[in-house]
């Protein structure tokens, strides 16, 4: 039985690395996809959300993995 145990850590440690990936590639794909949204709004959208194009421009060429939320 005790190998049993074992067993059943193991695999529940596994599936909970690759929940927590399959999390991560998400919120980067989110990520990605949000800033592509931001950079395709209008300058008229963007001011009336109080965001200057420049600040648009900063958070477009960050990389997917540059998570400002720590998520």
């Amino acid at each position: 039985m005790k190998g049993q145990k074992e067993y059943v850590t193991e695999a529940g440690h596994s599936i909970h690395v690759v929940s927590d990936l399959l999390h991560k590639f998400s919120r980067w794909y989110e990520l990605h996809r949000e800033r592509e949204l931001l950079a395709s709004l209008s300058d008229e959208a963007l001011k009336d959300i109080g965001v200057s194009r420049a600040d648009v421009e900063h958070e477009s060429v960050r990389p997917f993995w540059d998570d400002p939320m720590h998520k």
